[in-house]
């Protein structure tokens, strides 16, 4: 009889599955809802964790304390050196079932093959408009082109469906949510519309500017006949929509309108080694520190579960006294 697997909680008796660790602060766009086009700040080499290190923490969190997937994010993944190296270690670890990347795709056409020979299960890509002008203007970057070629590279080296990311946003590109469905028809790839949230480094957030899961459900129905599928499970993050003819995946990821704080099961790791129980925490937690002044295993071990038991409900993004986090999305990690 196969043993119990052990579990992480918090006092809220939500189990932690799921990891998010970022590798690196770095990223070669400058999307203006996350990075602006100068930014300083960022963790240089040695105060970054080092793979053996990110292993380390990640046996921890798999082996000893149960969580069964792994996102590696950024800033971008792929700027981080031999990155494939990293994965190839991650996915041997046993209990691991599921190893995931989310990247801009802008690298992909050269890593693309090497990930999924070391073990990466699944890719999601950012990508924020198909319109060429556009996608430069939000990204500050001129290369649809480049990203296309990486999901290409992505589909041939066997990553399929690929999730896309699209973060909408008011004035900016919620005129594409149907050009995004379509486009889901026609590749089979599974789009998620994620709701602009309060994690921008230049703070031009606004409420005015989040378009709710209602809104794009409507313009989702100009393309066709709309199914709602819901959640695959508990704590997914996306709410998932089908077209009536079965062509076409649509996931809305509502952390504002519609937040699912109650079902999180998520927890973070920036790539200076601190513990975020929630994306919008204003505290973090020194792993990396704990590590390099010699902490064994049980130690660690006990601090990641003290840690973790104090997990927030929720979130407060609507509520007047909202903060922003010290860091930004690009600092914490996706």
């Amino acid at each position: 009889m196969e043993s119990q697997r052990p579990t992480l909680l918090d006092q809220f008796g939500r189990q932690v599955k799921d990891l998010r660790i970022s590798v690196t602060d770095r990223c070669n766009y400058r999307c203006f809802y996350c990075k602006p086009v100068e930014s300083f700040g960022h963790v240089y080499r040695a105060g970054l964790l080092s793979y053996e290190e990110l292993v380390r923490a990640s046996r921890l969190f798999v082996e000893e304390l149960g969580v069964e997937k792994i996102r590696l994010t950024g800033g971008e993944p792929l700027l981080r050196r031999e990155i494939e190296k990293l994965v190839e270690e991650l996915a041997k670890l046993p209990g691991l079932k599921d190893l995931a990347m989310t990247t801009n795709a802008y690298l992909l056409p050269a890593k693309a093959q090497r990930l999924r020979n070391a073990g990466l299960k699944r890719l999601t890509i950012s990508l924020d408009s198909l319109k060429p002008d556009r996608f430069a203007e939000i990204t500050r970057h001129d290369s649809l082109d480049r990203v296309m070629k990486g999901i290409e590279a992505a589909e041939k080296a066997g990553f399929g469906p690929l999730k896309i990311n699209v973060v909408v946003i008011k004035g900016v590109n919620d005129d594409e949510i149907a050009d995004f469905a379509r486009f889901s028809r026609e590749t089979g790839h599974i789009v998620r519309f994620i709701e602009f949230m309060p994690l921008d480094e230049d703070r031009q957030w606004d409420m005015t500017r989040v378009v709710s899961q209602a809104t794009i459900v409507e313009k989702l129905k100009e393309v066709g006949p709309l199914e709602e599928v819901g959640r695959s499970y508990s704590s997914e993050t996306a709410n998932t929509y089908r077209y009536a003819d079965g062509k076409g995946e649509i996931g809305i990821i509502a952390s504002v309108t519609a937040a699912f704080c109650g079902q999180c099961s998520r927890i973070r790791m920036t790539a200076d080694g601190k513990i975020r129980t929630c994306l919008f925490s204003q505290n973090e937690h020194n792993l990396l520190e704990r590590m390099r002044r010699g902490d064994s295993d049980e130690q660690l071990l006990d601090y990641i579960r003290e840690v973790t038991w104090r997990k927030e409900s929720g979130h407060n993004i609507n509520a007047p006294d909202y903060q922003y986090p010290e860091r930004s999305m690009s600092l914490i990690g996706g």
